[in-house]
């Protein structure tokens, strides 16, 4: 397949769509505004270097080029495509607009080994030679003999100072050390050998033995702070670079997801990867995106909105313990808290209840917890400690039928009854506000009673409510709530400072309740036309015949990465915590390109 079908077939929603399904999609994208006057290419060429909150620095071979990153302000994008001409041409002039290959360098080493290496002020100087490679961040030129640059690579930063004296022979005379300098300018790559001292100051520092190699000139001026929120999601490569918070909050995730794996192999669950796009998409209540395949032209093909279905046929095929780390697509709105492209990590273990769940739970999150502290004490030190306070014994847990009718003071309706939300309805008038309208039904507005009564309980502590009506559950167990007589599921949700943080369920292993359950919410989306592609429109019938196999009792259980991280990091948004940001902000770059 061809790379730009590929990326097609992956990512349908960046691609444009038949007349027929554009409905569907239009609201992620933003609309094409022509600018009068402008021609095609000027419109691109201007596009590529918007107006960047940057540093009052010039790029220029000024005496000092470091960059005070408070001192801010707003270059336009004719000034910024003036200034990296000038640079282009000033590079061709030194004969230095060059991207040279790298030779074997054997005494290569990264700038964190470097610093951890030469720690010890009793091991510099050292006698021998190291070559280290990275961007150069600021250039402080204190005379024509003598420079030091700030050169940074993987996330730390070392000093190099270049003089003429320690280089080694043949030694250049002083206008050919002075012309072989001036290219250098904040933002280049470099690479540089020399000897590790200590400056009088005590600062470790690379001393060059050899005149610096530009690897990579920086053409465009790279700004000493972004702050407006756009210019940074729409220019992530350089928010990376200069904006500490943003560059640790994705090496948050990473570790995250990294410990949260360790957790389940050190637990001998099997990691698997299940299919991301089929013919039907099941395991959740959402709208899927829908693309097509050149080998089955007549045919949708869904994006996946949950590995649930894919992983418990698993659980059937002998593999007690799997679980998997993964996109997800769900093609509904976005807010500070969702994306149709979210990453979730999701868990099946066969013979263990709802009580193992919940343990495992508190384990995890206190084994998380502990390892994001420990990051940002060390090394991740732009974030602050998560002020998240875990109870020493078990974590409060409240059922949500019980605890809704006494908030509520009122008795619910039988909740398995076909006027059941009208009956609710009914009750709640005047007690309470709520989202009114075609699409709502029971499940959800159970949903939204939850969310205004019962998550603010966890503001201050982690709350697990339990025990949800069956009919917001239909793949888990259910029984009768010996309390209320109520129909409820065997679930729990996890809900820290009043976010959702995981699910768990006992999942339901009766091929006979599962037919059922499957075919009471298709005929509850019939009354209910608006919701009709929210759901599953027909009983998937491999996987009811998957459990007459037998699924052993299983408890499954999913948390959403990205929330977690939310959390963590004290990111307020959700495309904080995504390398370029929620479905919008992706789009935008696009968009921003052509206008």
């Amino acid at each position: 397949m061809e790379a730009g079908q590929y990326l097609r077939f992956i990512r349908p929603y960046l691609f444009p769509l038949p007349t027929s399904r554009t409905a569907v999609y239009e609201r992620f994208f933003s609309a094409y505004h022509h600018i009068p006057g402008k021609t095609p290419h000027h419109q691109a060429q201007c596009a590529s270097y918007r107006s960047l909150h940057t540093s009052t620095s010039k790029r220029s071979t000024d005496t000092n080029s470091n960059v005070p990153e408070s001192e801010t302000t707003a270059l336009s994008s004719s000034q910024v495509l003036d200034n990296k001409n000038k640079r282009i041409k000033k590079l061709r002039e030194l004969d230095a607009l060059h991207y040279p290959r790298l030779d074997s360098r054997p005494n290569r080493i990264s700038i964190p080994s470097f610093r951890e290496r030469y720690d010890d002020v009793a091991t510099t100087p050292a006698a021998e030679e190291v070559v280290l490679e990275g961007r150069v961040m600021s250039v402080r030129r204190i005379s024509g003999k003598l420079i030091f640059f700030t050169v940074k690579g993987e996330y730390q930063q070392v000093q190099v100072m270049i003089t003429m004296s320690p280089l080694s022979d043949p030694k250049p005379e002083l206008g050919q050390f002075r012309k072989s300098m001036r290219p250098f300018l904040r933002g280049d790559i470099v690479s540089v050998k020399g000897t590790a001292i200590r400056t009088d100051a005590g600062e470790l520092t690379l001393q060059a033995t050899e005149l610096p190699t530009l690897l990579s000139p920086g053409l465009a001026p790279l700004p000493g702070q972004l702050v407006n929120q756009e210019t940074m999601i729409l220019n992530r490569h350089i928010d990376l670079l200069v904006n500490h918070r943003t560059s640790d909050t994705l090496r948050l995730r990473s570790h995250i997801i990294k410990c949260m794996r360790d957790f389940f192999h050190e637990q001998d669950f099997l990691e698997v990867q299940t299919p991301i796009l089929a013919d039907y998409a099941g395991g959740a209540i959402a709208r899927p995106f829908l693309t097509s395949s050149t080998e089955f032209p007549r045919k949708d093909i869904a994006l996946r909105i949950a590995p649930e279905l894919w992983l418990k046929r698993l659980v059937v095929g002998g593999n007690d313990k799997v679980f998997e780390i993964g996109p997800v697509f769900r093609n509904e709105g976005l807010d500070t808290t969702h994306n149709p492209e979210f990453t979730m990590c999701e868990s099946y273990h066969a013979y263990s209840n709802l009580s193992d769940l919940i343990s495992m739970t508190e384990n995890l999150i206190a084994c998380l917890l502990e390892h994001a502290v420990s990051l940002m004490e060390s090394r991740l030190k732009s974030l602050e400690k998560p002020k998240i306070q875990l109870p020493e014994g078990s974590w409060m847990q409240i059922e949500f039928i019980p605890a809704l009718e006494e908030t509520l003071g009122i008795k619910f309706p039988d909740l398995s009854e076909p006027d059941a939300l009208s009956k609710l309805i009914g009750l709640l008038d005047g007690r309470t506000t709520f989202t009114q309208g075609p699409k709502l039904t029971l499940a959800k507005l159970l949903d939204e009673l939850a969310g205004e009564y019962l998550e603010p309980m966890s503001l201050n502590q982690p709350l697990f409510i339990i025990h949800h009506p069956a009919c917001m559950s239909p793949l888990s167990k259910s029984f009768i709530c010996p309390k209320t007589g109520q129909p409820v599921s065997a679930r729990a949700e996890l809900f820290i400072e009043g976010r959702e943080i995981a699910n768990m369920y006992e999942e339901e292993n009766s091929p006979f309740e599962q037919r059922r359950k499957l075919e009471l919410q298709i005929e509850s989306q019939k009354d209910n036309p608006a919701a009709n592609n929210e759901g599953p429109s027909e009983v998937d019938e491999s996987y009811v015949q998957a459990l007459e196999y037998g699924l052993p009792p299983t408890g499954g259980w999913g948390c959403g990465i990205d929330r977690l991280i939310m959390l963590f990091s004290g990111a307020s948004r959700i495309g904080d915590t995504l390398i370029f940001g929620n479905l919008r902000n992706v789009v935008s770059i696009r968009q921003a390109a052509k206008e």
